[in-house]
């Protein structure tokens, strides 16, 4: 909180990310767009506690239910276990974002299966 602000210094989601250094980088070049590993730029320990908060969230997955660890699973199926990892804290820093920026509270019943 005290390095974000209330969010409204960030136009979206993505540049709150990109800020933390959550997002690929990007090498773009004759229209054709390659995304490169996660960027590093930005504030190493924010995003540092975002991946070890995304980690420990990856470990419970399977233990507890829900629509985010269905999702997780069928990332991991798909990528290896630490790019999992970072899409997990990207989602988690844009959930802040929207958070902080709009003044309402957090809703986890939304991610859980019924």
């Amino acid at each position: 909180m005290a390095a974000i602000g209330n969010g409204i210094t960030f136009r979206k989601g993505r540049d709150l990310s990109a800020w933390i250094g959550l997002v690929p980088r990007q090498h773009s070049t004759g229209g054709k767009t390659k995304l490169l590993g996660i960027s590093k730029r930005g504030n190493p320990y924010l995003r540092r506690m975002f991946l070890h908060g995304a980690r420990s969230v990856v470990a419970q997955a399977e233990r507890n239910p829900s629509a985010l660890s269905t999702w997780l699973a069928d990332l991991a199926g798909r990528t290896h276990r630490n790019v999992v990892v970072v899409a997990l804290a990207n989602k988690m820093a844009r959930i802040a974002w929207a958070i902080l920026s709009k003044g309402i509270r957090y809703r986890a019943s939304e991610l859980v299966v019924a």
